[in-house]
């Protein structure tokens, strides 16, 4: 009995010393802590979730994202249409009453925002205050070719209309300059029946002349977008800002634009001809096309801390990797021995690494944060490789892979655009690395025998 359990235990210290059945064990114990990091992540989308609740709050309060279209024309119209009655009946005409939308034949916008950041607790959102001015022409609404009776249109129910995403925080709106006369806006969309919100102008018996310029401003609270539709037959719209990070967003990138820390300048100038919907109609309401035409800007937050710390835990697996094959190889070329609960303990620290970032980049922001968690991580794994190998050298060559890896992904999460390309070739010289220390390696031997072939 004594002799079988003596082989038993001679069997497994043997498997305990095979390096490729140890090499298997430590992919394993990779795995298994992808359970953690399972978790991280879902802390990190809740965490998103709540900044994202206090953001809806935070523009509840101030003013939503802004889409700004207009100014639309509106001429309502009776429609006169016949209905058949029942077998020997004579047929009735029924009066429907329509409505007609006209674009302007120029359009000019000039927009400036001044921009600050509102907190809901420890999480923020950009906010603006803008200064819109529009002015252009309207030519007399044409209803040729649509069989409509000149005595059906009803000409003292027009409107100028404007379509407001938030128009609660319209601020000091100025009356509009219809052909020299001032006209008070009032609330809502009039006969614009889209669903969206605005404001609009009554123009009674002012549609008598061949042409119409008009003039108007208001100051409109918003935040995070600004955006505008292109309605003229020819659309200039000049925006500037004090945010130094705008993203351009839309159907139309700027035509020119100037970015520096001070703000941003940029102007579009948009003809019609690709804009998907005409300038005049009656009937069909063109809203969706109207929507994908939008163009403005976007205002970004420099560094979203828990949006790279989603970027960073989708290379969670090669740090434990590269990490777990460091501290292998050691093993391998020393004859060093470590448990594999030892491993654990090691990968278990780097896991607590994207969870230091997420917590102190809340409060912190991004670059301190991964800094202080970096730090902290390479020193707890340092000094647990010297104190679990008894050697200095060993402490020192993990700690220094681990601070190479981190440096390696704060390069990658910086250069957004360039990750891939950086990411190409930093593996490929860590392929290089381990080729070129493992060339004398016999995997053939046990763990702490003699590993160099000669």
């Amino acid at each position: 009995m004594t002799e079988i359990t003596n082989e038993r235990s001679a069997f497994f210290q043997n498997l305990r010393r095979n390096t490729l059945v140890q090499g298997i064990a430590i992919g394993i114990l990779a795995l298994i802590l992808q359970i953690p990091v399972l978790f991280i992540r879902d802390i990190v989308w809740d965490r998103k979730d709540t900044r994202q609740e206090a953001i809806e709050e935070i523009t509840s309060k101030w003013g939503k994202q802004q889409e700004v279209f207009g100014p639309f024309l509106v001429v309502p119209y009776r429609e006169r249409r016949t209905v058949q009655t029942a077998e020997g009946q004579p047929s009735k005409i029924e009066v429907y009453e329509e409505h007609a939308t006209f674009l302007p034949r120029d359009l000019r916008i000039d927009g400036s925002l001044e921009t600050e950041v509102r907190y809901r607790g420890i999480f923020e959102a950009p906010v603006y205050r803008s200064h819109l001015s529009f002015e252009g022409s309207f030519d007399r609404p044409d209803f040729s070719g649509w069989s409509i009776s000149p005595a059906d249109i009803l000409w003292d129910r027009a409107e100028l209309i404007m379509e407001v995403a938030d128009p609660r925080a319209i601020k000091d709106a100025v009356p509009v300059d219809w052909a020299g006369e001032e006209i008070e806006f009032e609330p809502g969309a009039g006969l614009r029946h889209t669903g969206r919100s605005g404001i609009h102008v009554p123009l009674g018996q002012r549609l008598d002349s061949e042409t119409f310029s008009f003039s108007y401003a208001f100051d409109l609270n918003g935040s995070l977008q600004l955006s505008f539709a292109p309605l003229g037959s020819n659309t200039k719209v000049n925006l500037r800002g004090d945010w130094a990070d705008p993203s351009f967003q839309g159907n139309w990138l700027p035509g020119s634009r100037q970015v520096s820390e001070e703000g941003f300048t940029s102007s579009w100038n948009i003809p019609y001809l690709g804009r998907g919907y005409p300038q005049r109609w009656r009937g069909v309401d063109h809203d969706e096309a109207i929507a994908a035409s939008q163009f403005g800007v976007d205002l970004l937050s420099p560094v979203d801390v828990r949006r790279q710390t989603e970027r960073s835990l989708k290379y969670q697996m090669l740090f434990l990797g590269l990490t777990f094959l460091t501290v292998w190889l050691f093993e391998i070329l020393t004859g060093m021995r470590l448990h594999l609960i030892q491993y654990g303990l090691i990968g278990s620290a780097l896991c607590l690494f994207y969870l230091l970032e997420l917590s102190l980049g809340e409060h912190l922001g991004f670059a301190a944060a991964y800094v202080i968690a970096a730090a902290a991580v390479i020193m707890l794994v340092a000094a647990y490789a010297w104190a679990a190998m008894g050697s200095a050298q060993s402490g020192m060559v993990v700690g220094g892979v681990v601070m190479g890896l981190y440096g390696f992904l704060y390069v990658l999460l910086m250069l957004e655009e360039y990750s891939l390309l950086v990411g190409s070739v930093g593996l490929f010289l860590i392929l290089a690395a381990i080729m070129y220390v493992t060339r004398h390696v016999d995997w053939d031997a046990p763990v702490g025998g003699a590993t160099a072939k000669k």
